[in-house]
């Protein structure tokens, strides 16, 4: 039997043994070190703190604050080290500060915890990410906004099933998705608000015994209110789930669009246009032209979602308060926030360069019986008969005109009568397209009166 600790049930990589193994599952380093310029802010109010309430001296807070902006500076250059072996962004700041300062970087970590240190951090930095969407949001729906105004009036088909229904407008599908990215952006700005307490003074678990300022530690980073109980402060990770659920939802919206954006664009429909910068070639058929990032963003959901079950299977059994479990809870959001943020930038980029084809949506606003639902509206409006009688009447017209060939305006009026004596040429007036459309003015409707009206709402919501 051999002693080649590379053969053991460590692995080569661990050929050390458990101490390698125990360093390599504890270090969080690797990940959390994208929180230094939350962790350094959180310190340096912290020291304030500590020195306005006459816990640290004056000086020593100042050597404190001091020391953190030359780390911070040594971390945007580049130029820091960070150690494995110091487990995580907390302690291999506290380790260069001491390096820096000596005896005073002692002070820093009165009256506080890597517990209450962390949940300040973390919610600072998903605090961060909360107003990056909210700016990507508000720049995608600005862009289709833009979409929207172009085309308020061109006609297209709207769809259930993926079938031909009812023609709609080019401006008042954009709008569609104006509501549903609208709804993201209310979700983002509710969450900001309800995770917007502060951890910090929360300690390990219990508070602290030292007379600490914590509105002055919560106003100097922004937070509206401390944390007002120190068990939930540090074990709360709602905040988080907020945010990834947030992006579930608003991922799963992108994804949607991109879907219509794939179809839209193939030689099938060619209802639009998407600029090169976003499409791709093919590596054998010089004639393709591939949606590359709208597949992309179709697929960027999928690690989206997966990021959201993942914390909440974290944290689904943990008593209170804090356990290392809670480790795990970084590396999902981050990567949620990084592939929501390009996801957003791409669909933003996608969406103000492509081009509506209005010949195309409008040839195929007119196929697939698209008016049947204004004929069986006019058999109730004119001649006053029941919807169910109106609807079997259409559709026996509906047959008739797949029969022969044609759609429902070109058939005769004898033929129309044929199906109900009542029916007049008066009937002609709502089966185009273009009558269609004008007709659905009811609030939310395809008019393009209405379309403009809800354009000019959001334009003034938003300023």
């Amino acid at each position: 039997m051999t002693n080649d600790t590379s053969n053991t049930m460590w692995g080569g990589r661990f050929a050390a043994g458990p101490d390698a193994i125990m360093e390599a599952i504890n270090a969080s380093i690797g990940f959390d070190k994208r929180m230094a310029a939350q962790d350094i802010a959180g310190s340096r109010a912290h020291a304030a703190m500590l020195a306005a309430t006459g816990i640290v001296q004056t000086s020593d807070a100042d050597a404190i604050r001091e020391g953190l902006l030359t780390i911070l500076s040594e971390i945007e250059s580049g130029k820091f080290a960070f150690s494995t072996a110091l487990e995580d962004i907390h302690m291999n700041v506290e380790a260069r500060l001491t390096d820096l300062i000596g005896a005073p970087a002692g002070r820093l970590h009165t009256a506080r915890s890597r517990n209450d240190q962390v949940a300040t951090d973390f919610k600072l930095w998903v605090r961060d990410q909360l107003d990056a969407s909210e700016q990507g949001l508000l720049q995608l729906i600005d862009a289709l906004l833009g979409q929207a105004d172009a085309g308020a009036d061109w006609v297209m088909p709207g769809f259930t099933h993926l079938q031909t229904a009812q023609p709609v407008t080019w401006g008042h599908h954009m709008m569609a998705y104006v509501e549903m990215f609208g709804r993201d952006l209310s979700r983002v700005r509710d969450a900001r608000v309800r995770m917007n307490e502060s951890p910090l003074g929360a300690a390990a678990l219990a508070g602290t015994s030292f007379p600490i300022d914590r509105q002055m530690t919560a106003q100097a980073l922004g937070f509206d209110r401390p944390a007002a109980n120190s068990l939930d402060a540090v074990s709360d990770r709602d905040f988080a789930l907020e945010f990834l659920g947030a992006a579930s939802i608003c991922a799963m919206h992108l994804s949607r669009l991109a879907e219509e954006l794939v179809i839209w664009s193939s030689a099938q429909f060619r209802f639009v246009s998407l600029s090169d910068r976003f499409s791709t070639g093919s590596s054998i058929m010089p004639q393709k032209k591939n949606p590359d990032a709208a597949e992309l963003i179709r697929a960027k959901v999928g690690r989206i979602f997966g990021a959201n079950t993942a914390l909440m299977m974290v944290m689904k059994g943990l008593p209170l308060t804090y356990s290392k479990d809670m480790q795990e809870d970084k590396e999902q959001v981050f990567d949620a926030a990084d592939n929501l943020m390009l996801a957003l930038a791409a669909m933003e980029g996608m969406v103000r360069d492509m081009t509506a084809n209005r010949e195309n949506l409008a040839a195929a606003a007119g196929s697939g019986f698209s008016t049947a639902t204004d004929l069986a509206d006019w058999l109730v409006r004119v001649l006053g008969l029941p919807f169910r009688e109106a609807h079997h009447i259409t559709g026996a017209l509906v047959a008739m005109a797949e029969k022969a060939g044609c759609d429902l305006p070109d058939l005769s009026l004898e033929q129309m009568k044929s199906a109900h004596a009542g029916i007049t040429d008066d009937v002609f007036t709502v089966l185009g397209v273009e009558n269609s459309i004008n007709s659905r003015v009811s609030y939310g409707g395809t008019a393009p009166a209405q379309v403009r009206a809800q354009i000019a709402r959001w334009k003034e919501t938003l300023g």
